[in-house]
């Protein structure tokens, strides 16, 4: 098993609808696959047990601010989005107000939502490089509608923090992380993420 994304270069005469990408990841729904904008196909390695847990407590958190708050809805790691450059792409938490979720038609819906959520959340597993995730981060915040993007690093205990048109912020050791304005109210508490 490899420890970084295996990244896969179609030709040109072989590259993929957004049809064709979608039931290809259906075909090989064992793995974590992500497209970006110029083709590339990453295969992205599962992550270490430690990392699965820390990204199931933020999204348990993430959950239950959003049963609580009632205007968006939460989606896991496992959920594709096509931005609007035309890669697909799959945070590892995120959330999104429900008057935009609404705005899509049913089959949009059940395929890679042509949407990009208002929050995205990606947590450094310990293999992976931070400069790849930094622009990943990146290309999330500017597509339309994202408002807060944040960059959990276990490893040196860091949250980047992302706002459209504002320079990144970096929390040090941190033990809470407030999402306003975006998600009133909500709080990441760091303590079962480190």
């Amino acid at each position: 098993m490899f420890s970084s994304p295996l990244v896969l270069e179609l030709p040109p005469s072989m590259q993929m609808t957004d049809e064709q990408f979608f039931e290809f990841c259906q075909v090989n729904r064992d793995l974590r696959i992500e497209r970006d904008r110029c083709g590339h196909i990453s295969i992205i390695p599962p992550t270490g047990s430690e990392t699965g847990n820390r990204e199931f407590n933020i999204a348990v958190q993430l959950g239950i601010w959003t049963e609580q708050d009632g205007t968006g809805i939460a989606f896991s790691s496992s959920t594709g989005f096509t931005l609007s450059t035309g890669a697909e792409r799959s945070p590892d938490a995120s959330w999104m107000k429900l008057e935009r979720w609404n705005t899509l038609s049913s089959e949009q819906k059940k395929r890679f939502a042509p949407i990009c959520p208002d929050f995205i959340i990606e947590l450094r597993s310990p293999s992976d490089n931070l400069q790849p995730l930094k622009d990943k981060i990146l290309e999330y915040m500017r597509e339309p509608g994202v408002q807060l993007g944040f960059l959990i690093d276990r490893k040196q205990r860091q949250v980047y923090i992302y706002r459209p048109g504002q320079p990144a912020e970096c929390l040090e050791n941190s033990d809470t992380v407030k999402c306003e304005p975006v998600l009133p109210g909500f709080v990441l508490h760091m303590s079962k993420v480190w």
